[in-house]
C-alpha cells in the first residue's frame, strides 16, 4: 500500500462532485470556443464526452478513481475522445475548478435544505390550525410560567425555520461569485470571459481577486453555520418532544414508526428519531468546527489541507437533510393530547401574573400587586389550595382588592383571550400567524 498516495486520495469522499465538476466544465469549455482559445470542432467533441459521462454517472455508472474527481473526469474524457480531451483544462486550475464545484454544491444543497426547512414549517402550520383552541401551560426555567395557547407554543418553532430559510437565501449571495477564471492563483494570460461563465452557470459574480477566490471556504463556513442553527432548532423542539411524550407530561403521543421499544421493557415507547435528531446536532456542530480549524491557519492562496473541506460539508449536510426529512413526516403524525395540556395550564398557579394585572387595573402600582400575589401564592402553597378554592375572606387577606371576579379573570380560556399585543397569545394573533406563516411558504 501506498501510504503517500491514500493519503492524497479524494477520490472517495470528492466523487459526489461529479455532476457540478461537468457543469463547470461545460461552461468553461462553451467560453474557450467563444473566445477562440480552442477550435470549435474540439469543443463540440469535448462536449459531447462530457455529456456522454454525465449520462453515465447518472445512470450510476462508476467512471475508474484517480487522485481526485477532477483527474478522474478528465482521463475519462481522453480515454474516450482522445488526446484533444486535455485542452478543457486550458486556463484553468483544479484549485480554481473545485473552489467552482464546492459552490456549486452548496448552491443545490442550500436550495433542497431550504424546501425541506419548509416542509417542517408546513407540518408546524397544520398543526396549529388543527389545535387552536388547545391551551397549555407556558415555561421559563422549565417551571410553569403562564396560559398559552398551544398552537402559539408550536409557531415559535415556525419562526425559527422561517429565519432559517432567510439565514440560507442571504448565504447563496455570497455563493454566488465565480471563482472560475482564477487559475491557480494568479490568474491567466489567456483572454478568458468570466462573466459569460458566471452567466451561463447562474452566477452573480465573478470573483475580485484571485487569490481570495481559490482560498476562500467562507461560503461553506456560512453554509455549515447556517445549517448549525437550524440543527440548534431541531434539537429544541426535539428535546420538547422528548418531555412531552413523558408518562409524567403526557402532552403528546407520537406515531409508532417514530418511535421504538425497549429490549427489556415492553411497555417502553422511546422517541427514538426525536432523540437521533438532537444528536446530529452535535455532529454537525463538530462538522462545522472541523472546517473553521481547518481554515484557521493556513497561508495565501490554496494549500492542499483544503482537501479535507469536503468530508465535514458533506457530512453537515446528509445529517440535515435526514433530521429535516424525518421531522417533516414526525410532525405531522403527531397526536395532542388537548386534556392532559388542559390539566397542567391550570397547575403552578400559572394565573399569578394575571391576578397582578388585575390588581393593577384596580389601581394597585404593579411592584405592590406583585407583592401581594406573591404573598397569595405562598399562603395557597402551604394550605395546599389552588386560587379558585379561596374565599373572599382569604383573598382580601393579602389586598382589599381583590374580589370574587379575580377568579374569573385568572381562568386559563380567559387569560390567553386578553394577551391581544402584537404577537401574543390570543386567538386572534394566533391566526394572524397562521396567515402570516402561510404567505411566506
Amino acid at each position: 500500500m501506498d501510504n503517500a498516495a491514500d493519503i492524497i486520495d479524494s477520490f472517495p469522499f470528492d466523487y459526489r462532485l461529479a455532476p457540478h465538476d461537468i457543469e463547470g466544465s461545460v461552461a468553461h469549455v462553451r467560453m474557450l470556443v467563444k473566445q477562440r482559445i480552442i477550435p470549435a470542432a474540439d469543443g463540440r467533441r469535448i462536449l459531447r464526452g462530457l455529456a456522454a459521462i454525465a449520462a453515465d454517472i447518472k445512470k450510476g455508472k462508476h467512471i475508474p478513481p484517480a487522485e481526485d474527481i477532477h483527474y478522474a473526469i478528465e482521463r475519462e474524457l481522453i480515454r474516450r475522445i482522445g488526446p484533444v480531451g486535455g485542452k478543457m483544462h486550458t486556463a484553468r486550475s483544479r484549485n480554481d475548478q473545485v473552489a467552482l464545484d464546492l459552490r456549486l454544491y452548496a448552491r443545490e444543497r442550500i436550495r433542497s435544505i431550504g424546501v425541506l426547512i419548509a416542509g417542517v414549517q408546513k407540518s408546524i402550520v397544520s398543526l396549529a390550525e388543527k389545535n387552536q383552541t388547545v391551551i397549555m401551560p407556558g415555561y421559563t426555567h422549565m417551571q410553569p410560567a403562564q396560559p398559552v395557547l398551544f398552537a402559539h407554543h408550536i409557531l415559535a418553532y415556525g419562526w425559527m425555520f422561517q429565519r432559517d430559510r432567510e439565514r440560507l437565501a442571504d448565504c447563496l449571495k455570497r455563493v454566488l461569485a465565480l471563482p472560475l477564471g482564477s487559475a491557480a492563483l494568479a490568474g491567466t494570460s489567456f483572454p478568458i470571459d468570466r462573466a459569460y461563465v458566471a452567466g451561463l452557470l447562474g452566477f452573480d459574480t465573478v470573483s475580485d481577486n484571485s487569490m481570495d477566490a481559490v482560498s476562500d471556504r467562507d461560503f461553506a463556513i456560512e453554509f455549515m453555520s447556517a445549517i448549525s442553527i437550524t440543527a440548534m432548532h431541531l434539537s429544541r423542539l426535539c428535546e420538547e418532544l422528548v418531555i412531552w411524550t413523558s408518562a409524567e407530561f403526557g402532552f403528546v403521543r407520537l406515531a409508532d414508526e417514530f418511535t421504538s421499544g425497549s429490549s427489556i421493557m415492553p411497555q417502553k415507547r422511546n422517541p427514538d428519531v426525536a432523540e437521533i435528531i438532537r444528536g446530529k446536532t452535535g455532529r454537525i456542530y463538530g462538522s462545522l468546527l472541523a472546517l473553521l480549524t481547518l481554515m484557521k491557519g493556513l497561508p495565501l492562496a490554496y494549500n492542499r489541507d483544503m482537501q479535507e473541506d469536503k468530508p465535514p460539508v458533506f457530512d453537515a449536510v446528509d445529517s440535515i437533510t435526514a433530521s429535516l426529512e424525518a421531522m417533516a413526516p414526525m410532525l405531522a403524525s403527531m397526536e395532542v393530547a388537548s386534556a392532559a395540556m388542559a390539566r397542567s395550564a391550570g397547575y403552578g398557579y400559572t394565573a399569578a401574573t394575571e391576578l397582578a394585572d388585575y390588581l393593577v387595573r384596580k389601581g394597585q402600582p404593579f411592584r405592590q400587586a406583585h407583592g401581594a400575589v406573591k404573598a397569595l401564592v405562598g399562603y395557597c402553597i402551604k394550605s395546599g389550595k389552588q386560587f379558585r378554592e379561596l374565599s373572599d375572606a382569604e383573598l382580601r387577606r393579602f389586598s382589599p382588592l381583590l374580589g370574587r371576579d379575580a377568579l374569573e379573570f385568572v381562568e386559563p380560556e380567559a387569560i390567553v383571550s386578553r394577551k391581544m399585543s402584537a404577537g401574543g397569545t390570543s386567538p386572534a394573533s394566533v391566526k394572524k400567524q397562521i396567515s402570516k406563516l402561510k404567505k411566506l411558504l
